[in-house]
């Protein structure tokens, strides 16, 4: 059974039975107060277990959660939009209700709306996810549906694009609980970080005093000279004054570099960047009533992979993650997958050979002792250069050897680069689709990761682009190759995504009736946070749904998808 919920003026909303064709079935229901619109999901979630159909999770889900209801299944308009519009395309086109609407019935596009403040999300449900005020509000967001099921049918496979709207509906619900549970957190356990890491707490404005003493350090190493390390600039210009030349204060770059300056350098930059990012007023905007909540964004990366918006949840550095504590009488269930990608290439490219190591415990181990003198460092990088296109260098001579042993799954990276370099598009296994040639990366107000698929807070990511060096034909050449290097990875990362999402689906749906919460997700990792007692149980569980994920991705393959499990107290233990 399909219900639409469409949100109304006030906080209220519109409920209307839908059949699978998409038309509306039944008589269209106005509530007009949020309590008890919240309350009628509540009944029809209990009695029916129907898939929702909204204009976006991320506006409706959480007033729900608020109220107490939580849901099992989902059809989120904006998030399929998203999907379709770049299968033809289209990645990063207009995908709000209206935007979708006025593109089914061949009017100009809108542009989306911005992003929702968190005090604007934090009241009842959102208005501006809902259709405008003219017209049948149900009956447009039934008309979407249908022009999604019919652009959904005419694919080259439709079958695994349902399965990754399936999914990506199903991780909209995921965030949005995730969002509302929080992750458990200590702040006193933060504070105590803090202080002994930075010293006391500064006042505003001012720097903590272990920067202050380092800053010191480094004005004594250069003679005496006042010297800014938080200014690159400056720092190169101190180095140049004492006759040393270096391109940029990379921490790479300095640590070859000799000079009594490098070590407080190094480790004002490393406490700088913990303050900055996970300090003081990080723990006030994010942490409050011993859990911290920060805005998941799903398929917020072009591949796929989740991003938040605002808290850099994704990028807790491991000393920080002492701060991540169960709450007395729980734990934290930890599970990572383990070499995903290098897995994730033998199942789609149906390598029989990889498939073989694949199977295997631990990939690396396996293909070390197999073609590298049982040197499992060499063997992961050369399998890293292989997936990333590496040619030169150790990386590079290493990857030729893994050439040699997997044609075929070589050749699936390959031809996604060619395709990359001559400017086609190139699609996850699910149908995915990587942006045009050309396309903008810019993923404005949202952290995810730093990769070719990436993109960081308030910038770009490293998409294929740059002026590249020399004349017109030389920038050309080496714009057609960074795109190459970006569909290579493009379409093994993607698939891995893919894999993980339905991993998470099922692992909320197996979480569902149960107490234990799914409170966090990074890339390829999850944690639970449960009762102790119930700890085998949720191991169980998320057992069953990285194999669910195997076999409703990839059907029959001898590839295995191994998880490193830990049950603890604190994530940095895991």
């Amino acid at each position: 059974m399909l219900i639409a919920l469409v949100p109304g003026w006030g906080g209220g909303g519109w409920l209307a039975e839908v059949d699978a064709a998409g038309a509306v079935a039944g008589p269209v229901r106005w509530y007009a107060e949020s309590a008890v619109l919240a309350r009628a999901v509540a009944e029809r979630e209990r009695a029916d277990r129907p898939r929702w159909l909204w204009p976006t999770a991320a506006a409706v889900y959480p007033a729900l959660l608020r109220a107490g209801v939580r849901v099992e299944r989902c059809h989120d308009l904006e998030l399929v939009e998203a999907l379709l519009n770049g299968y033809d395309g289209q990645w990063g086109a207009p995908k709000s209700l209206a935007s979708a609407l006025a593109r089914v019935r061949g009017l100009p596009v809108p542009e989306d709306p911005p992003p929702r403040a968190r005090d604007v999300q934090a009241s009842l449900f959102a208005m501006d996810a809902g259709p405008t005020a003219e017209g049948d509000p149900v009956a447009d967001v039934a008309e979407v549906y249908r022009a999604q099921l019919r652009r959904v049918a005419a694919l080259e496979r439709p079958d695994r694009f349902r399965l990754l709207i399936a999914a990506e509906s199903a991780g909209a619900l995921a965030a949005a609980e995730m969002g509302h549970d929080g992750l458990p957190w200590s702040a006193e356990r933060h504070d105590a970080l803090l202080s002994t890491m930075l010293g006391p707490r500064p006042l505003p404005g001012d720097l903590p005093v272990r920067l202050h003493e380092l800053a010191a350090e480094v004005r004594d190493a250069f003679g005496g000279v006042k010297v800014n390390p938080d200014a690159p600039a400056d720092v190169v210009r101190a180095f140049g004054r004492a006759g040393i030349q270096i391109p940029s204060t990379r921490s790479w770059v300095l640590k070859r570099v000799e000079h009594p300056a490098v070590a407080p350098i190094l480790a004002y930059k490393e406490l700088s960047r913990l303050f900055a990012a996970n300090g003081w007023a990080w723990q006030d905007t994010w942490v409050a009533g011993g859990r911290m909540r920060p805005e998941f964004v799903p398929g917020g990366v072009v591949s796929g992979r989740w991003a938040t918006r605002g808290g850099a949840a994704l990028q807790l550095p491991k000393i920080v993650r002492q701060a991540v504590v169960a709450d007395p009488g729980h734990v934290l269930v930890v599970a990572d997958a383990a070499a995903l990608e290098p897995r994730v290439l033998a199942a789609m490219s149906g390598d029989r050979k990889l498939a073989e190591f694949a199977a295997a415990g631990d990939l690396y181990t396996a293909l070390a002792t197999d073609a590298f003198d049982h040197d499992r460092a060499r063997a992961k990088l050369g399998m890293l250069g292989a997936l990333y296109g590496q040619t030169s260098g150790e990386g590079g001579r290493l990857a030729h050897v893994l050439r040699r042993r997997f044609p075929e799954a070589l050749a699936t990276v390959d031809a996604a680069a060619r395709a990359g370099e001559e400017g086609r598009l190139v699609r996850s296994f699910l149908g995915r689709t990587c942006p045009p040639a050309g396309a903008s990366f810019e993923v404005t107000a949202v952290t995810g990761e730093g990769s070719p698929t990436g993109a960081s807070e308030g910038s770009g990511g490293d998409g294929p682009g740059g002026d590249g060096p020399g004349d017109p034909e030389a920038r050309d050449r080496a714009r057609r190759a960074a795109r190459g290097r970006f569909t290579r990875n493009f379409v093994v990362q993607a698939t891995a995504a893919e894999w993980a999402l339905i991993l998470v689906a099922g692992l909320r749906r197996r979480l569902y009736p149960t107490e234990a919460r799914l409170v966090f997700f990074q890339h390829d990792e999850v944690v639970v946070h449960c009762r102790q007692e119930v700890a085998d149980d949720v191991r169980d569980a998320v057992v069953a749904s990285a194999e669910e994920a195997r076999t409703l991705l990839f059907g029959p393959t001898p590839v295995r998808f191994p998880l490193d499990l830990a049950v603890v107290t604190s994530y940095a233990d895991a």
